[in-house]
């Protein structure tokens, strides 16, 4: 398992050395000075050659992509061009709010899709399976903004009942935490429990066929026994797979619900950066999504040698 882990922490390195690099040439063909864009009405020729200086933009791309790696190992991922703080401090202040933001949204999911996949599968055909499709398919086929609107709309225009936007952290007021987190994090949530049941009911429909349920059901064992004992612990494996790359993809910030409920994540933090050409916070934004990406992958692959015997990590 030790040397597992290590060749996958080297794996996962050698991509975050590719991210950089992607990120960086596609950052020289976005337009617009970052420099320009950061003075604002107080250009004058000195201050911009000081500031392009000072973020080394004066040297060739070779020159300016080795520095900014050499700094990024040691954890500096350089300045903001607009506010002037470090772009690790920035992105590590706004981790916490998109962190609770996705956990909440994916353990809603999951109360939400599991019985509702699980029952749609054991029933296959019935009322409630049609209705779980049918809801599956709403949650895949709507905008999640426009279901963010109509909650802001409904529960906070016309009941009352939640603040439209704003964040408070969990560590200052669990209560006002929880009221601000409720609409966005069942906006996302209904979303990918959509994703969740659909996956959820494929993955039980296929272990019900297995001889092994059969030989269950031969043998006399009461139905919720070979499902909890048997089909669920098989059905498990597919569906840790799609719930880490929903966890990893909202880990990563949701832009457009972030900027729709004034909720200070990473995905608000990405898209002002590319609003004001901030190009050392994108980079920083970008990379800590990568980090966070290949860290789930790597959880989810120790995950499955636990749920499944057969699997060996080597």
């Amino acid at each position: 398992m030790a040397r597992f882990i290590l060749r996958r922490v080297l794996q996962s390195a050698v991509v975050l050395l590719g991210v950089t690099l992607v990120v960086f040439l596609l950052l020289q063909l976005v337009p617009g000075d970052p420099v320009r864009v950061s003075l604002g009405t107080r250009f004058d020729p000195q201050t911009y050659a000081a500031l392009r200086a000072r973020a080394g933009l004066d040297q060739p791309l070779p020159v300016q992509y080795v520095s900014y790696l050499g700094h990024a190992l040691t954890g500096d991922l350089g300045v903001s061009f607009r506010s002037g703080q470090p772009v690790t401090t920035i992105v590590l202040e706004r981790l916490p709010a998109t962190l609770s933001l996705a956990v909440t949204a994916v353990v809603f999911a999951l109360l939400v899709a599991f019985p509702l996949g699980v029952l749609s599968a054991v029933r296959n055909g019935s009322v409630v399976d049609h209705a779980a499709r049918v809801f599956s398919q709403f949650g895949v086929s709507v905008p999640d903004f426009w279901m963010g609107i109509m909650g802001i709309l409904l529960f906070a225009g016309v009941l009352g009942w939640l603040p439209p936007s704003g964040y408070v952290a969990l560590t200052e007021d669990p209560g006002a935490w929880a009221s601000h987190v409720a609409l966005p994090a069942v906006t996302i949530g209904l979303v990918t429990a959509s994703i969740l049941t659909r996956f959820i009911r494929s993955s039980v429909l296929e272990a019900l066929a297995e001889d092994y349920v059969r030989t269950a059901d031969a043998k006399g064992l009461r139905a919720r026994v070979v499902i909890l004992r048997h089909v669920l612990r098989n059905a498990l494996i597919p569906v840790v797979t799609v719930v880490a790359v929903q966890l990893a993809s909202l880990l990563g910030g949701v832009i457009v619900i972030e900027v729709l409920f004034a909720w200070p994540g990473v995905g608000r933090l990405t898209y002002d950066a590319v609003q004001a050409r901030d190009y050392p916070v994108l980079q920083g934004a970008v990379l800590l999504v990568a980090a966070l990406f290949l860290l789930v992958n790597l959880l989810v692959d120790i995950l499955y040698a636990r749920l499944d015997p057969r699997i060996t990590v080597r």
